[in-house]
């Protein structure tokens, strides 16, 4: 859940922001670099002031617009079976504030066109082109927090559990719009949004500024953060491999769509790890995480099996990856991550059903 922090800047600080930029860094693996190279050119064509304004003006305002009703039909079909989850009012509401969102972000976007007057190598264009994560999160938060806010007033409370599904739709349906190095270029600013309203990955960065750089507690959250996005590949292998008849409303866990949900949140459920573990509290897992989950849970039939072997694994995983010194600092918050989440299985009136991923 996104929430406004107030970042006080020190060495940590800056040292943890570095980390989260590197989130979104353009993958430019399938392009060859040399400045004779026809996709290269094209991606610094796109990438130029000029070629990011033909960008916005495909997802001119009436694009968009139709774009955040088509991601909202899609996700209120995912949730169809449920009576009355949202009325004709609400909907439009919630899709008018998605509006603004991408609005805002196409806006933001077009701003950050480079100008390329010498290009020598791979990691020159990958400054280049990289979003600054700090300014995006700045100029976004604001028409983020209100879309979020629209979910949390919904009538039904179950709401707020879709945004991330929305978001994931509508950033689908807007890619397909673009070329290849239009998408390369817009796919971490479209990222940044499905992760910012889901991720307190901010939140750790503001925290990690209560320690010093050579504090074990920041060491241990530098060294896993590098490391998050493998952790979250690792585990859902395991966990694939764990449950391979498991199917949710929205599919099985190999489906495209169910790998991009599971491996966001087992990205989200190491982000609210850290900041527990940085606050020394559970209380933002508590609090936040799991009520989160829970809305989803009667919305996507998730079974109570995913969410133990969910949290077991990323906890074994995350713990495997440090010394025995380190362990002990964190085993108290992976495993009152894993008792937040058992004890609420009888939550819905059955002992066999609780979220352990947002779809």
């Amino acid at each position: 859940m996104l929430k406004t922090s107030r970042t006080v800047k020190t060495e940590s600080v800056e040292r943890s922001l570095e980390l989260r930029q590197k989130r979104y860094i353009p993958n430019l693996s399938n392009l060859s670099f040399d400045t004779t190279n026809t996709e290269t050119n094209k991606l610094i064509k796109a990438a130029s002031s000029e070629g990011r304004a033909l960008t916005a003006n495909k997802l001119k305002d009436h694009m968009i617009d139709i774009n955040c009703h088509m991601a909202w039909i899609q996700t209120k079909t995912l949730y169809a079976y449920i009576p009355n989850i949202l009325d004709l009012n609400e909907a439009r509401r919630i899709t008018q504030f998605a509006y603004r969102v991408y609005r805002k972000l196409i806006e933001v976007y077009q701003e950050n066109s480079v100008n390329f007057d010498t290009f020598n190598k791979k990691s020159d264009i990958l400054s280049w082109v990289t979003p600054n994560i700090e300014n995006l999160a700045y100029a976004l938060e604001p028409t983020l927090l209100l879309f979020q806010e629209q979910h949390m007033v919904s009538k039904d409370w179950r709401a707020l559990g879709f945004l991330t599904t929305q978001l994931n739709f509508g950033n689908k349906l807007i890619l397909r719009k673009l070329g290849l190095e239009e998408q390369i270029l817009l796919s971490p600013y479209l990222k940044f949004i499905e992760e910012q309203v889901a991720m307190p990955w901010q939140r750790v960065c503001a925290v990690a500024g209560k320690y010093n750089l050579d504090s074990p507690q920041f060491q241990i959250v530098e060294h896993m953060f590098c490391q998050a996005e493998e952790i979250a590949e690792v585990v859902f292998k395991q966990l694939r491999e764990l449950l391979p008849q498991h199917r949710s409303r929205r599919g099985k866990l190999t489906d495209a769509g169910i790998t991009h949900s599971c491996l966001r949140d087992l990205n989200m459920f190491q982000a609210y790890l850290w900041l527990c573990f940085l606050k020394q509290s559970i209380e933002p897992i508590e609090l936040e995480l799991l009520p989160l989950c829970e809305m989803v849970a009667q919305g996507v039939e998730i079974k109570w099996e995913m969410t133990e072997k969910w949290c077991r694994v990323l906890g074994n995983e995350m713990l495997n990856r440090l010394t025995s010194e380190e362990k002990k600092l964190v085993m108290p918050f992976t495993e009152g991550m894993y008792r937040a989440f058992f004890e609420q299985r009888h939550r819905f009136g059955f002992s066999e059903e609780v979220s352990g991923t947002v779809d």
